[in-house]
């Protein structure tokens, strides 16, 4: 199973419209896929539309046992292949800013659980929708992830924020989760008519280089009139809904192949073998 984190530092930039994106996209490419609702707002939870749980993702956080972990997962109304890890307003009582705050682990341990004994087809990808911020949330989001997506807007913030969260990934990769890797930078909300938003991209470009996205999310009402009907992008039929659905087909595959590469990197570190897929690890 491949987790990607998916944050931003600045509220309203489309963050859980890409995770919901992504999520919409795996649907087309893998058996099976989990979106974990962390911000406290609960969009993902209220767009995927599952059915009243037994537990919550703020439980689950405090106690990551096997019985929490399944009464807080159910299906999404989009398909019965993608399910939610449920969200709630509890977990902002969570999301104390300070880097020492106890069990920053939980939500790992609780998706290796997932992952060692999966209850049906494994997962093939689970998608972490973060709040807003640097606290225990995002931090128990990235010490689980393998890769992390920034998501931003073209705008004259882009690049501090920028900056900021691949610091943050950078510090946790160092102290706590060696195996995370920056999956890049997502321009959102994209007018391509706009000389503002191409100046921006250009500058997040000279700023970041390739890790920012070849492609961004243009701005269509489509995202707004599939999520209010708590459908997926790639089922509401429109032109605008084409276009973002094929978008998110490649920030998919994007997130994929560096999922891919750093594993080999990994293996270079270590001193191990380079892999082809599907290789087994005993292979001569």
């Amino acid at each position: 199973m491949h987790t990607v984190a998916v944050l931003s530092l600045k509220g309203g930039v489309g963050k859980t419209t890409v995770a919901l994106g992504i999520a919409s996209a795996a649907l087309r490419r893998t058996n099976r896929a989990l979106v974990a609702d962390l911000d406290p707002q609960g969009n993902a939870t209220a767009t995927l539309d599952p059915p009243d749980t037994e537990t919550t993702l703020a439980d689950v956080l405090e106690t990551p046992r096997r019985p929490v972990i399944g009464g807080a997962i159910a299906p999404s109304a989009w398909s019965d292949r993608l399910d939610v890890l449920v969200g709630s307003e509890e977990l902002e009582l969570l999301n104390d800013p300070g880097p020492e705050s106890r069990r920053m682990d939980n939500l790992a341990r609780a998706l290796g659980e997932l992952e060692r004994e999966p209850d049906g087809a494994p997962y093939e990808l689970a998608i972490l929708d973060c709040p807003p911020s640097l606290g225990r949330l995002t931090r128990s989001a990235l010490i689980a992830a393998d890769s992390a997506l920034l998501v931003t807007e073209p705008t004259m913030y882009a690049v501090a924020g920028a900056q900021r969260a691949l610091e943050a990934i950078d510090s946790i990769r160092l102290e706590a989760n060696p195996r995370l890797r920056p999956a890049g930078v997502l321009v959102n909300r994209l007018r391509v008519r706009s000389y503002e938003h191409q100046f921006r991209i250009q500058e997040l470009r000279e700023s970041f280089g390739r890790l920012v996205m070849p492609t961004a999310i243009p701005d269509r009402l489509a995202v707004q009139q599939a999520q209010g009907a708590c459908t997926s992008i790639h089922d509401w039929n429109s032109p605008g809904a084409q276009e973002i659905a094929l978008t998110f087909n490649m920030v998919l595959a994007k997130i994929l192949r560096s999922d891919r590469a750093g594993r080999h990197r990994a293996a270079n570190e270590a001193g191990e073998p380079v892999r082809a897929a599907g290789q087994p690890r005993n292979a001569g």
